[in-house]
């Protein structure tokens, strides 16, 4: 079956060393373009995270330090991933909880602007876990009838992640072949940030979700203690959640011009 898009989804996959979202690096990416019309786009890389590969980690990529001592560090491909998402949907198997997040990690670091603002995020694995409680692995035999043999292999894992959506969506008919559909579907509780320390209220405005401040107005704790924002700035948070802190203290202070 072919996807209904209105505009191309990318599928990727991040083999990092670690699950750190702030700390860790980027080791492989392996992204598949799949456009409105059913073309297909495929761009893999090694990159050189230029902090050591913790042995444990190596155990379940199989990626070494010794392989990645030669490749680009991902500042030097970050305009390439750039380009070729830009204009996309992103998708992904625990991306919306992992891999979106690091990798807007990685290109702020990199001096790439990065936001959702636009984008409509299909994460397969909540779909997953909705539907049948399962691993990729595990769901790449359920539902396609295929052994995952290469798993934790960026390439072999973001292709499995694209076979499983879509014959999900052949399996199941309460789920439209519909990218915002399949976003909506496949999100948990609405947050500001990538990491889930900005969440939204029932109204629609920005809260913080953990802290002595949970629960409160983003806007009301920024105006009555001014010195949180800078502690928030120099703590360490994720980078896009301090973006997002500063849009909105930019907001409230245009708002009051």
């Amino acid at each position: 079956m072919q996807l209904n898009l209105s505009k191309p989804i990318c599928f990727f996959d991040l083999e990092t060393t670690g699950i750190n979202i702030t700390n860790d690096r980027i080791v492989e990416i392996s992204i598949l373009k799949v456009y409105p019309n059913g073309k297909e786009e495929s761009y893999t890389q090694r990159v050189n995270p230029t902090i050591p590969i913790p042995a444990e980690v190596t155990k379940v990529h199989g990626i070494s330090d010794a392989d990645v001592a030669d490749k680009p560090t991902f500042k030097e491909i970050s305009k390439e991933v750039h380009h070729m998402i830009k204009d996309s949907d992103l998708g992904g198997f625990n991306s919306n909880r992992f891999d979106i997040p690091l990798l807007a990690e990685e290109m702020l670091r990199a001096e790439v602007d990065f936001d959702m603002k636009n984008r409509q995020s299909i994460d397969v694995q909540t779909i997953f876990h909705k539907m049948e409680q399962r691993t990729l692995s595990a769901a790449y035999k359920f539902y396609c009838d295929k052994n995952l043999d290469d798993a934790h292999s960026a390439e072999a894992d973001t292709k499995a992640t694209f076979e499983v959506l879509k014959a999900q969506i052949e399996r199941y008919e309460e789920l439209e072949n519909d990218a915002k559909f399949l976003a909506e579907f496949s999100s948990r509780k609405r947050f500001a940030d990538f990491a889930g320390f900005i969440a939204y209220n029932k109204e629609g405005q920005e809260c913080f979700s953990f802290g002595k401040h949970k629960g409160k107005l983003v806007t009301d704790v920024l105006e009555n203690e001014p010195g949180y924002f800078g502690w928030l700035l120099n703590a360490d948070f994720p980078l896009y959640t301090k973006k997002v802190l500063t849009a909105i203290k930019l907001r409230a202070f245009n708002n009051k011009l």
